[in-house]
């Protein structure tokens, strides 16, 4: 039977990949603090196994996130070369996070090449007038095969035993995609090197820097806040505020809560069943007899409003400002805060309207 364990074990490998490519670069200022900060996030993956079996003890992972905090908060993490900038409008004089300045040297890399060396923005464009279409095709391999796999997966057995373990389809699914869309890449796109994907990789890690763990890290709040009766303690707060009887104020409450909850902690995945539990459920579902279907996707929407203004939301937020090289690394948050206003006002008259 196949679990999802191979997956973490070969995320894990990726990032301790990376740590070596950092710390052998002697060009890399930051090259300890980045190899120490991706290695123990490798290994990490490696022990959580062992945790999740509870043949190991989960405190040791609680001091890997602390160490990894320090080294990210203190600034040793990151990349320490500005950005070549001049050919892209409006974006600036550059700053030290970031990939380092574009090189064609990683079409022709050497012994010593940095591992941060990456083609220019002429050599984009040429390689994309180049292959044109088919650099969508690694793309389109990962949700093609995932899809397959989630669906098709848990129909076959072996010996009368099940090939997939329960609940490990869709990731099993994600993770044979994502091999197999670096390998038809490396078909297709024929780099100079085999250890191009992996070079790439960690450079673009770099680029992002910690908040590449924030999702992950956000998720495991959701949980802690949960536990820790966080919706119950909420709930009674707004119980005794909220006039009686009011529609309107219960729905402006929960829509407004699942996007001050989203903002703080940048996932409405995590504010959901804090809101849910506080408001959604036993009051505009129990109290006023609400369409739970209804209510519950309206305010997830409600809550993805928050995502649009929070930092906290760095794979649509800071992700992108980072990747594109941006000066202003708030600019994406800037921009979409008249749409999330917007947006959350007619989520709340939506609610009002047709979910009771």
């Amino acid at each position: 039977m196949i679990t999802s364990e191979w997956l973490y074990w070969l995320i894990g490998a990726f990032f301790i990949a990376v740590a070596v490519l950092i710390v052998t670069d002697t060009s890399h200022a930051k090259r300890l603090g980045n190899a120490a900060f991706w290695g123990i996030l490798g290994v990490s993956f490696f022990y959580g196994t062992f945790v999740a079996a509870k043949t190991a003890p989960s405190w040791v992972l609680g001091i890997a996130v602390l160490v990894m905090v320090a080294l990210a908060g203190l600034g040793f993490t990151g990349t320490t070369s500005r950005t070549r900038v001049a050919s892209i409008p409006g974006a600036g004089t550059g700053a030290e996070t970031g990939p380092a300045e574009p090189t064609a040297a990683a079409t022709k890399p050497s012994a010593s090449t940095s591992v941060l060396a990456t083609t220019s923005p002429d050599e984009r464009a040429a390689f994309a007038t180049r292959f044109g279409t088919k650099l969508f095709i690694p793309a389109l391999v990962v949700p093609v095969v995932a899809v397959l796999v989630a669906t098709l997966g848990p129909l076959v057995s072996i010996g009368g035993a099940p090939l997939l373990a329960e609940g490990s389809a869709t990731l099993t699914g994600l993770g044979i995609g994502s091999v197999l869309a670096v390998v038809v890449a490396v078909f297709v796109l024929r780099p100079p090197r085999i250890a191009t994907p992996i070079r790439e990789g960690g450079r673009l890690l770099q680029a992002i820097g910690w908040a590449a763990l924030l999702p992950q890290m956000l998720s495991t709040l959701g949980i802690v806040f949960t536990q820790a009766g966080v919706g119950d303690a909420v709930g009674t707060i707004i119980k005794s505020i909220l006039p009686g009887g009011s529609l309107f104020a219960a729905v402006v409450v929960y829509c407004l809560g699942m996007a001050l909850f989203t903002i703080i902690m940048g996932n409405a995945f995590a504010a959901f069943p804090i809101m849910t539990a506080a408001i959604g459920w036993p009051v505009l579902v129990q109290g006023f007899d609400g369409n739970p279907a209804a209510i519950f996707a309206i305010g997830m929407l409600a809550g993805f409003c928050g995502t649009l203004v929070t930092p906290m939301a760095a794979n649509f937020n800071l992700v992108p400002a980072a990747l594109l090289e941006m000066r202003d690394k708030y600019g994406p948050i800037k921009a979409q805060i008249p749409t999330a206003a917007i947006l959350l006002v007619v989520n709340i008259g939506v609610m009002y309207l047709v979910a009771f």
